[in-house]
């Protein structure tokens, strides 16, 4: 596997640290509101990751992979939206979570192996702070404890930023209790009101950054193997990452690869409310299949910028329906076993997943021109590369009978009575009568197709 390694702006062969135990990790959400497509990204690009490490590392040849990806619940954006709604933190970071799981769920995303929350590893951060204190790394200041970035010679290897960039767009307070613009808060104070924990410096809470350096070493250990996220994670989130974990254990590397997914758009513009494109995953979930959403996710290559269309996602239903009427009309078709080799080798090279997806319309290809006894391979081959791309596993008839959220849908035994009717019209040369109960399917969203082994139907 080779895949572009952000610190060294390269393409490189994977090489983990352990053969046969390769750890990953992922940022996860801050869950204070609906995760939007543009957080839907790096779930998507990160699960085909996993799947395809799952490959190359198997459980069944003495291998393991460990994916951890985490939930930030203790956060100033959190704090700000209980102060804004009246909602309790704990009610919010419970609702949030639960949407959250609910929409990764349906975008086919399978559950990493370690989920931690920064709430429940607040031990682990003091400890982290308090040995960047010790090494001279770190210093309190006016109740809040910094990370004191001049300390550290390479800071800024990550995101190659000059100086001046990094203290503009550091994005954190320019306080008066800095001994240097750049430093960023590890340890901040708490009111009453706030979330806090007790420590050695009072009553506080962590730094965003801090949180992520201290759960990845408790999952993961101090080396890893990748760390992963979007785009914008560069700085200084995973700057600041890089900063606290080998200022604390300079005889440790942290971790071994970046990667990072590009930046989305939504309708050609930026993500905006104002906009009318801001696009939770829930609200599109009502309009098309989480499995549509995932593909065209994917049709773009992941460091690339993605320009998010409701187009794009009613294009990637049709490709769907066009797959899936394949699989349905081969159903009774045992598939053959199969490597999959062209998606994986696809995916082996930086994730290209548009190459992933052109080897499943080869599979496709391969299927329709297959008579009955030769549909069991390229079958095979179908479900295999589709299940490394997270996709196809439906059953044919259940994706067919998806339909958007409050549409009124015509119930299956009462479609199924239709048919028959229309069955008996056309029997009794009654065409007439057949053509227009296929036309009033028609009109709500039911399409027929009639098959040597009988007529079948899917909603529109």
């Amino acid at each position: 596997m080779r895949i572009y390694d952000t610190l060294r702006r390269d393409k490189v062969a994977f090489e983990p640290l352990d053969p046969n135990h390769v750890r990953f990790y992922v940022c996860g959400p801050t869950v204070y509101d609906d995760p939007h497509i543009g957080n839907a990204r790096p779930i998507v690009v990160f699960d085909v990751l996993y799947r395809l490490l799952q490959r190359l590392y198997p459980a069944e040849d003495g291998k393991k992979v460990t994916y951890v990806r985490n939930i930030t619940d203790v956060d100033d954006k959190i704090n700000a939206r209980a102060a804004e709604t009246g909602e309790p933190i704990a009610e919010i970071t419970a609702r949030t979570t639960r949407r959250f799981h609910e929409d990764v769920a349906a975008l086919g995303a399978l559950p990493p192996d370690e989920e931690p929350r920064a709430t429940n590893h607040i031990p682990e951060m003091l400890a982290l702070i308090e040995a960047l204190i010790a090494k001279g790394h770190a210093y309190e200041a006016d109740d809040h404890v910094l990370f004191d970035v001049p300390s550290m010679a390479d800071y800024g290897k990550l995101s190659r930023h000059s100086r001046d960039e990094l203290i503009a767009g550091a994005r954190v307070e320019v306080a008066p209790y800095k001994q240097d613009p750049a430093d960023f808060v590890l340890w901040k104070p708490s009111s009453d009101d706030l979330p806090g924990w007790d420590s050695p410096w009072g009553r506080g809470r962590p730094g965003w950054h801090l949180e992520c350096s201290a759960m990845s070493s408790k999952y993961l250990g101090l080396d890893f193997d990748i760390h992963g996220g979007g785009q914008d994670l560069i700085f200084p989130h995973h700057e600041n990452e890089i900063a606290q974990s080998r200022s604390a254990h300079p005889e440790a590397g942290f971790a071994k690869y970046w990667m990072h997914n590009g930046y989305l758009v939504v309708e050609g513009e930026k993500m905006s409310k104002s906009l009318g494109n801001f696009y939770t995953v829930a609200d599109l979930l009502r309009e098309f299949p989480g499995e549509a959403i995932r593909l065209a996710l994917l049709k773009t290559h992941y460091r690339q910028p993605l320009d998010f269309t409701k187009g794009g996602l009613a294009e990637a239903k049709q490709e769907l329906d066009r797959f899936y009427g394949a699989l349905r009309d081969v159903a009774g078709v045992v598939p053959g076993e199969n490597s999959a080799d062209a998606v994986a080798e696809a995916l082996a090279d930086d994730l290209n997943s548009p190459l992933a997806i052109a080897g499943l319309h080869e599979a496709l290809g391969a299927l329709n021109k297959a008579g009955a006894d030769e549909a069991a391979g390229p079958k095979g081959e179908l479900l295999a590369g589709g299940a490394l791309l997270g996709l196809l596993q439906q059953d044919p008839e259940d994706w067919f009978r998806w339909s958007p959220a409050g549409t009124v849908d015509l119930g299956e035994t009462e479609i199924e009575a239709l048919i028959e009717q229309r069955n008996a019209a056309r029997e009794g040369k009654d065409f007439a009568d057949a053509d227009r109960i296929r036309d009033e399917l028609a009109e709500k969203g039911i399409v027929l197709e009639d098959k040597a082994g009988g007529t079948i139907w899917r909603r529109g």
